[in-house]
């Protein structure tokens, strides 16, 4: 299995006989919350045998890091095209340390594009269960079939043996395909898991523009216009923006060169960092969904390319594009997309979310209803999902 001019590729062999788990965590974010299920079923279960693809934080939980796929994700795939052998050969090095070890259980975090295709490579060479071997193929946090490629949640029930589903109404959008799905609470309410951001009435306006370089072009320069004109009639505020990485800081400060009047006020500040805020405008990622949590008023806001917005009316079928809106089926974050976010729009949104109490009660209301859409049901969660897997058939 190993490449001998690319010896990174080569995985080692498990330090036990038994490997019980081997998790394929892709991201970051996959990563911590894969660590935080470890965690929490070596508690139940302390002689776990567990080995990783993944990050620092699943080897810090007590994985066997046999390779760190989340600090190679940020060379490779995000150019799929541009580094297509290097990642054929990682997913043949995945694909055959699997064949060679089996583990009893495969747990799949999010990352689909990359994950699904393991499943199926897993079933077509009879290693799954669902192709006749004995590793079972289980997967954490599903793909967004529910707002597009809504066929994959039937090609999922033929390699998978299980999926943990993050939100309640996904149990019922596999229920027409065979497949298990679990609801076992929302990460971000888990007991071990800290808000990144949280509300502070005299606290600086929170601006995020995201974490992917193209979406931040064009998000971060309406974010930035919005205060600037919020300056006018607020002139001692200031704003916090959060970035990712150094190179994402480096995009952020060359736009900031564009509007000089503000540059001052704006602090950039790492993602590792918690942050207080009286207000927010977010893009519609994840940290939309920590804000809504934290009770932090605000507006979401988003732009991408015009061809892609014309197809993505047409493909993706949601009513809103925020996450705590989609839970709670009503605007808890006002939603401004493409020509619908302007400068005058959003200061008008940030000055409300300053002066208006029933906005701030309204807010705390709802974001006590998403909490009970989120909060960990009575049944184990995510490790007893895992161990009950793991368990069967012992």
């Amino acid at each position: 299995m190993s490449h001998p001019n690319d010896p990174d590729f080569s995985f080692a062999s498990p330090n036990t006989q038994t490997v019980d788990v081997l998790v394929v965590a892709g991201e970051h974010s996959g990563d911590e919350h894969a660590a935080r299920m470890i965690t929490a079923a070596k508690d139940k279960s302390p002689e776990l045998n567990v080995c990783a693809v993944g990050g620092r934080h699943l080897e810090a939980a007590g994985a066997q890091l046999l390779f760190d796929l989340t600090e190679y994700s940020v060379i490779g795939f995000v150019e799929v095209l541009k580094h297509y052998k290097e990642l054929k050969r990682l997913f043949d090095e995945i694909v055959s340390w699997i064949t060679e070890y089996r583990p009893k259980v495969v747990v799949f975090v999010d990352y689909p594009g990359l994950n699904l295709r393991i499943a199926k490579k897993l079933t077509e060479e009879g290693i799954s269960c669902k192709g006749g071997g004995s590793t079972r193929l289980l997967h954490y946090i599903s793909p967004q079939v529910w707002a597009w490629k809504a066929k994959r949640k039937y090609e999922m029930a033929k390699i998978l043996d299980s999926l943990a589903v993050i939100f309640p109404f996904e149990v019922d959008v596999f229920d027409d395909t065979g497949l298990e799905a679990r609801f076992v609470g929302h990460p971000f309410l888990s007991s071990d898991y800290d808000l990144p951001v949280s509300f502070a009435p005299d606290g600086p306006i929170l601006l995020l523009p995201g974490s992917r370089r193209g979406a931040i072009s064009r998000i971060a320069p309406m974010l930035f216009s919005a205060f600037a004109e919020c300056l006018k009639s607020k002139s001692k505020l200031t704003a916090v923006c959060i970035y990712a990485t150094d190179d994402l800081k480096d995009l952020l400060v060359e736009i900031l060169k564009d509007y000089p009047s503000v540059a001052e006020r704006i602090e950039l500040v790492p993602n590792t960092e918690n942050v207080e805020a009286r207000a927010v405008l977010t893009s519609s990622g994840t940290m939309s969904l920590n804000c809504a949590l934290a009770n932090i008023p605000g507006a979401v806001v988003y732009r991408t390319h015009p061809v892609t917005y014309v197809m993505a009316k047409f493909l993706v079928k949601v009513k809103y594009i925020g996450i705590a809106n989609l839970l709670l089926d009503k605007p808890l974050y006002p939603e401004y997309i493409q020509g619908a976010a302007t400068k005058k729009r959003l200061s008008s949104e940030l000055i409300d979310c300053i002066e208006n109490v029933e906005r701030l009660r309204q807010t705390r209301n709802w974001a006590a209803e998403l909490r009970d859409h989120l909060d960990q049901p009575d049944n184990g969660g995510v490790s007893g999902w895992l161990l009950d897997y793991v368990e069967r058939d012992s």
